[in-house]
């Protein structure tokens, strides 16, 4: 009685609610966010490494190591606490965005990179020999064709990031964690934590069991070819 007291308390949880709810908005609104720009700037990084001048493709290989080895808290506190004194200040929203980010597009341009390049070279020759210009054989030939390869990774990142938003807690952003973490400290009870963590499962649930679909469907397709 007193564990379901303690973690478990039906009256705190009802009066946390709301306030796990507008964490959840600034979760969502932060996940979407971080997704959008990392996955625009990842497909654009993927296309220097694979096509701009070999110093380019070096700056490049060099930007998705690094922030591919980096731990995303590391880089979220260097943006918040060392960009102040070089003159730059970002709210904890704007912060937690941009590293989440700058991550994602590391992963990002990889998984493209790997999409791209398994495209069929003859699939390149063909466009080549229909006189379409590089840009446009990759609008329209090859991004598609590798579209379809790198969904389901693509999206295993997507749900990552949503799990990585709860790191911007560390900087104050009232996303789900911290939203949970100043009730518990309100109510001096741990329930609005373990309210957040059901919150997470069910809002991450559908989309891990979306990842997997994907996958059984990419192999699917790989299978039937």
């Amino acid at each position: 009685m007193e564990l379901i007291d303690t973690f478990f308390n039906w009256g705190i949880l009802v009066r946390s609610f709301p306030i796990l709810i507008r964490g959840l908005g600034n979760t969502i609104l932060l996940g979407c966010a971080a997704i959008v720009f990392g996955t625009v700037a990842g497909l654009a990084i993927c296309l220097v490494r694979l096509y701009a001048p070999k110093p380019l493709r070096r700056l490049a290989t060099l930007y998705i190591d690094m922030f591919r080895a980096l731990p995303i808290l590391v880089v979220l506190i260097l943006i918040y606490y060392a960009l102040p004194f070089i003159g730059i200040r970002l709210s904890s929203f704007a912060s937690a965005a941009l590293a989440l980010s700058l991550v994602l597009a590391a992963f990002t341009a990889e998984v493209c990179r790997a999409g791209i390049q398994n495209i069929p070279k003859g699939q390149f020759e063909a466009a080549s020999a229909l006189g379409l210009p590089f840009w446009v054989a990759m609008r329209k030939v090859i991004l598609p064709q590798a579209i379809r390869v790198v969904i389901p990774p693509l999206t295993s990142n997507c749900v990552s990031v949503f799990k990585d938003t709860a790191l911007a807690s560390v900087v104050a952003m009232p996303d789900l964690l911290k939203q949970a973490t100043d009730a518990q400290a309100l109510m001096a009870n741990p329930t609005p934590l373990i309210g957040a963590a059901i919150i997470y499962l069910a809002f991450l649930w559908p989309l891990v069991r979306l990842v997997g679909y994907l996958e059984e469907r990419g192999k699917a397709k790989s299978g039937a070819h």
